[in-house]
């Protein structure tokens, strides 16, 4: 458990696009942001309503001048400052990703940005030479990776408790737009509509996060090949899907489902990963976080909690507080965004040896994510056909 003490010498001093006032993920961002104290919110362009965004911004306690009406103007008129922002986070949705994190990258800063990180592999990629050239951090918010039992999980599947890794099962599986919310739910309507969400609903909004966490529990699994079908049972979502099965052949072996829907009718979350080994299995599901399921082949089934001093040194030292007390998405929001800001002061000091102590979802795991989609779509508009990887 660490101990709040500042991990960088100051706060970075942040801004935000997007995120201003209703929207959950912008509150989820600034309340994670702020939490260790690693940043500091100077500035932002918080509303497509220049008016409102400066509003919010104001009640915020910003600077009435450093409220601006877009990011052009938020990134030329802080690049004129000497006390001008040296990261930023992007809120918005997914059509703009690109063309924002781009010109951040460009304006010379440090960029964390919502999930999907684009819309194609080539942009994704492009972005990525981008932020190597200018030797800045991209941070992609896959939020459930911050949670201390998804280290523990790590940490056993590496140290071989598990044994060979035969099976991984993941779904994200909510039912909440078992119907069409959209068509009274702003927040809603925009992911369903390929103009703003891409080539994809619920593979790119929420499949991505198990496939994410996977990655990060059992690294060494690679996909050679996938097989997806997807449905729109709300057919006026079509051609996005609101469900989809996705099934995943990895290099050695190993095999991998995973389910991304929305229409799982009276549903919560449902987001689970579940990895099989040849002795052991383990199960996390984030509507019960604070716990880790691991399940040995002819013993007794275990739950182990965290904060425990029976765990691994790397999920005990994401912890906020002691055992007993739960810890939410805030918490995990906060880890990240707490190893954010140590890359984004690393990297400015050149700290090398500093960089390679950290994991974070980067730059490599945005691109990772587009990849998947996209190869995702790929199979299911050719009919739910096996193909390859890469």
């Amino acid at each position: 458990m660490f101990n709040g003490e500042p991990q960088t010498a100051r706060p970075i001093r942040w801004a935000m696009v997007g995120g201003g006032r209703g929207s959950q993920i912008g509150y989820s961002h600034r309340a994670a942001a702020l939490r260790d104290r690693g940043f500091a919110l100077v500035a932002g362009a918080f509303d497509i309503d220049p008016a409102r965004g400066r509003d919010f911004g104001v009640g915020l306690g910003l600077d009435p001048a450093r409220c601006y009406s877009d990011y052009q103007a938020l990134f030329a008129g802080e690049a004129a400052r000497p006390d001008g922002i040296e990261a930023v986070s992007i809120a918005t949705p997914n059509n703009t990703h690109f063309p924002i994190a781009k010109a951040a990258l460009e304006a010379g800063l440090h960029v964390v940005c919502e999930k999907p990180l684009c819309f194609t592999v080539a942009e994704a990629e492009a972005l990525q030479r981008l932020a190597e050239a200018r030797g800045r951090v991209v941070g992609v918010t896959y939020g459930y990776a911050g949670y201390p039992m998804i280290e523990q999980a790590r940490a056993m599947v590496a140290r071989g408790d598990l044994g060979a890794i035969r099976l991984v099962n993941l779904q994200f599986a909510h039912g909440f737009h078992n119907t069409a919310v959209e068509l009274d739910s702003p927040s809603t309507r925009w992911r369903v509509d390929p103009r703003f969400a891409g080539p994809s609903y619920v593979l790119g909004d929420i499949g991505t996060h198990p496939l994410y966490l996977s990655q990060v529990i059992a690294p060494e699994l690679k996909i050679a090949r996938l097989l997806c079908a997807r449905q729109s049972f709300v057919a006026s979502r079509a051609p996005l899907e609101d469900n989809a099965m996705t099934l995943m052949q990895y290099e050695g072996g190993a095999f991998g489902t995973v389910w991304s829907s929305a229409v799982n009718a009276g549903a919560t979350h449902s987001q689970k990963v579940r990895i099989v080994g040849a002795k052991a299995s383990l199960e996390w599901w984030d509507e019960h976080p604070n716990q880790l399921s691991f399940e040995v082949q002819g013993e007794p089934a275990r739950v182990l909690d965290r904060g425990m001093a029976y765990l691994h040194p790397d999920a005990l030292a994401l912890d906020h507080i002691s055992s007993g007390h739960a810890e939410g998405l805030f918490e995990a929001w906060a880890n990240l965004y707490r190893s954010f800001a140590i890359a984004m002061e690393a990297t400015d000091r050149g700290d090398a040896a500093r960089l390679a102590t950290l994991r974070y979802p980067g730059i490599a795991a945005g691109v990772a994510g587009v990849r998947w989609v996209e190869t995702c779509v790929r199979s299911a508009d050719a009919g739910g056909v096996w193909v390859d990887y890469g």
